[in-house]
């Protein structure tokens, strides 16, 4: 199985990342015997009434179990009380068999749609910056990307996007629903959001920018006299691996004590990158995963790393962590013993190939599954953390509205959000239900006071702006992440009992 020069990256320059959250390889099958291409173009079959006769050379081309296939497909050309282009029947029909098999991650894509997924392997996009998939029949978000519009509007794992600028996006496929958010930079996307936990659906307005495919950053954290080094993966994307083992060197040379690998809100990618990451960090030439096919026949990946690494690693996930992060984060628990911390992950344990087709769509199917070192299947499950950390509740606030003015005796899901935050920055609101009350409104008041804001008590766009400022601020400070401190406090433990 050879994935390297063969994988298309998970990234698809449509605004909006599409859910094929590990991709092993782009096919070529435009050589294929039956193609529904070839099927149109044969010879007409009898008309209505006359049955198939021996002289009708394209009905006896066609394989016997699709025969129904086309002879509806000649049933609404010849009759259909109005006309319909082939390619719109031919795609329709496509789109059917793949929504019959019930799974997220396959889809079809028409040439336009796959135009723009190969055109995502460039350095950059333009976008909200965010993985998305269908479920439960719903387009969800998996994770937005570090730092992209759709993270610094406060979109989460599992929200719903039920409209796009007003328009309902319910019923659309994937990339057609991808093809509404998408847009030029500096464009905005109001979208309505439906979130657990959330009785009303929440407007969200995010203005799409250019997204850099930047995948690796580095830093170190010093702590008692340790010196801990900290890699965040964002995906796993063409040359992540590379820029990866650039970083490790260059930390390593710096005499590290021990290791943070941090795949947050990693939504996937390659598995060709991941396994080269993976080979140099499980120790002992363990088992990094096991890939299960159709058949049962299963091949197993090892690590090509002899011994093991002179200081301990540590692994932070969270629920957004998908796929190839979870291949990464469950090969070092279980091939490594080294600790994850933090949530469980979202859970997807499928593989998935693109198939390039004769006029250029491309047919996107799962044809594996993959499990842990261990024989695991964490599909639909997730991986468990070894030390469970949440994190405070306004690193899951959303953006607040600027184009309302909030105020006493109001209620809904916006009030609630503004509460979370209030409470975030010190603020005593003393409730986050969304009924904005007497304390809430003394909490502006007391907000806007310390930041020389006029003490109206209402949540205006003003106000809304510097909130959101504040916040970005404490969220941006490692001390107030909690899964953070965690990891360093079990980095200072191991070190010690070393």
């Amino acid at each position: 199985m050879t994935f390297r020069g063969r994988t298309v990256a998970l990234l698809i320059g449509i605004a909006i990342i599409a859910s094929s959250l590990l991709t092993l390889a782009w096919l070529n099958i435009s050589g294929s015997d039956y193609t529904m291409q070839k099927w149109v173009d044969s010879e007409p079959l009898a008309k209505e009434g006359q049955g198939g006769s021996k002289g009708d050379k394209s009905k006896e081309d066609i394989p016997e179990d699709l025969k129904k296939v086309f002879e509806t497909y000649r049933a609404i050309k010849e009759n259909y009380f109005t006309k319909v282009e082939d390619e719109e029947l031919i795609n329709g029909a496509i789109e059917g068999m793949v929504n019959s098999l019930k799974d997220p991650y396959s889809t079809y894509m028409d040439q336009k749609a796959s135009k723009h997924f190969s055109e995502s392997l460039e350095s950059t996009f333009q976008g909200i910056g965010a993985e998305v998939t269908i479920k439960d029949g719903k387009v969800t978000i998996v994770a937005p990307f570090k730092d992209s519009p759709a993270d610094k509007a406060g979109l989460k794992a599992n929200d719903q996007i039920l409209s796009v600028n007003g328009e309902s996006i319910e019923g659309l496929s994937l990339y057609e629903a991808v093809l509404k958010i998408r847009g030029p930079k500096g464009s905005v996307a109001n979208l309505l959001i439906k979130r657990s936990g959330s009785a009303e659906p929440i407007e969200v307005k995010v203005v799409r920018d250019e997204i850099p495919i930047e995948t690796v950053f580095s830093s170190t954290v010093e702590r008692n006299g340790k010196i801990f080094g900290k890699i965040e993966i964002s995906q796993f994307a063409f040359e992540t691996d590379q820029h990866f083992i650039e970083k490790l060197k260059s930390l390593e040379e710096k005499g590290i004590d021990g290791l943070i690998i941090d795949v947050r809100g990693n939504p996937g990618g390659l598995l060709n990158t991941v396994l080269t990451i993976s080979e140099e960090l499980v120790p002992n030439k363990g088992v990094i995963l096991h890939v299960t096919d159709r058949n049962g026949e299963k091949k197993t990946f090892n690590s090509k790393l002899d011994g093991k690494k002179p200081y301990p690693i540590v692994v932070l996930v969270n629920e957004e962590s998908a796929s190839a992060s979870e291949i990464l984060a469950s090969a070092l628990k279980e091939s490594g013993d080294y600790p994850i911390i933090g949530q469980k992950t979202f859970g997807k344990g499928t593989v998935q190939s693109t198939v390039e087709m004769s006029d250029k769509s491309s047919l996107k199917l799962t044809i594996a599954k993959w499990l842990t070192p261990k024989g695991n299947w964490i599909h639909e499950k997730g991986v468990e953390p070894t030390y469970e950390v949440s994190q405070p509740p306004y690193f899951s606030a959303l953006q607040l509205p600027k184009d309302k003015v909030l105020k006493r005796d109001m209620n809904g899901p916006e009030i609630s959000n503004l509460q979370i935050i209030l409470q975030g920055l010190g603020f005593n609101v003393n409730r986050s239900d969304g009924y904005f009350d007497e304390n809430t409104e003394k909490a502006m008041r007391d907000f806007q006071l310390n930041n020389n804001l006029p003490p109206t008590g209402l949540l205006d766009k003003d106000t809304a702006d510097l909130l959101e400022e504040k916040l970005r601020i404490k969220l941006s400070d490692p001390k107030n992440d909690n899964q953070l401190q965690k990891a360093i406090e079990v980095l200072v433990n191991l070190t010690e009992k070393k």
